[in-house]
């Protein structure tokens, strides 16, 4: 199992600057804005893109799988561009209220 929420994001987002020059950053809400790991639990990510589309999809999930299997975790992973992002008012409203953002390079933002 990885030793933290921050180095999956940080592997993530490596991951996805190599692929889509597009990735703006993403957003870690859920239980494990604590920073901990939480064995049995997702953690839930909201990436950023300025396009999103089903080919976008189809190239994330295999990222998504790779990382899952090598860090030994599981991860709901959710595309937006920033427009849809705020249409998903049940996960933004969450992500506002108790997200943490990182960075393209997935640094933690305050």
């Amino acid at each position: 199992m990885a030793n933290s929420v921050d180095e999956v994001i940080v592997r993530l987002s490596a991951a996805f600057n190599r692929i889509f020059n597009d990735f703006k950053g993403m957003y870690l809400f859920g239980i494990h804005t604590d920073g901990q790991m939480h064995e049995d639990e997702d953690i839930e990510l909201a990436g950023i893109f300025d396009i999103e589309d089903k080919s976008k999809r189809e190239q994330i999930w295999p990222i998504i799988g790779k990382i899952e299997t090598d860090m030994d975790v599981c991860i709901d992973f959710y595309p937006y561009t920033e427009t849809s992002f705020k249409q998903d008012e049940e996960i933004y409203e969450e992500v506002m209220q108790n997200g943490i953002y990182f960075d393209k390079n997935g640094k933690r933002m305050k």
